[in-house]
Formats: structure tokens, C-alpha cells, sequence
């Protein structure tokens, strides 16, 4: 979770505090806002972070897919493989 006080910097902070906020990005786990003339611009995160952000987003793609084969079993939205075969070979 985002800490308002902590984790929104302007960009001209970053660039004179870099190494302090690479060392909190990678205590806390949390990514910094970076601000431009009070706007949020871009979000820095380490690259743990980001890794374990791609695996979530990844396992939650896979959990959607599952529900979305488990509700096609269930409205009978299925083929045989050999329907399927034949499919793909006519295309």
C-alpha cells in the first residue's frame, strides 16, 4: 500500500535523494510516485517489486482463464478434440 507521506516525491527529489529512495523502495517493497509540477508522472518501483507484480498479474491471468473454462464446461460452450482437429485443419 501507497503511503501518501512517504512514497509521492517530486521528480527534482528523486534526482537529489536517488540513492536514499532506492534503499526505501527495497525495505518497504512500495513504489514511489514521482511528481511534475504537482502531477503524478511516473511510478519507480526495485525489480523484485516488478518481478512479483508480473507473477501475480500472470497467476491471476491463469486463475481467469480457469473460470472462464470452468463456465464454458458448465453452459455446455465445449467440442470433442476431434471436432477441434478437424477445425483447425479445415482453416
Amino acid at each position: 500500500m501507497i503511503n501518501l507521506s512517504r512514497d509521492i516525491q517530486s521528480l527534482s527529489t528523486f534526482k537529489r535523494n536517488t540513492n536514499e529512495l532506492i534503499t526505501q523502495m527495497k525495505e518497504t517493497g512500495n513504489p514511489v510516485v514521482l511528481t511534475v509540477n504537482g502531477k503524478a508522472e511516473l511510478v519507480v518501483q526495485d525489480a523484485a517489486a516488478y518481478q512479483k507484480l508480473l507473477d501475480t498479474l500472470e497467476k491471476l491471468e491463469t486463475l481467469i482463464g480457469i473460470k472462464k473454462g470452468l463456465e464454458d464446461i458448465e453452459t455446455g460452450n465445449t467440442q470433442s478434440l476431434d471436432q477441434f482437429i478437424e477445425e483447425q485443419v479445415l482453416s
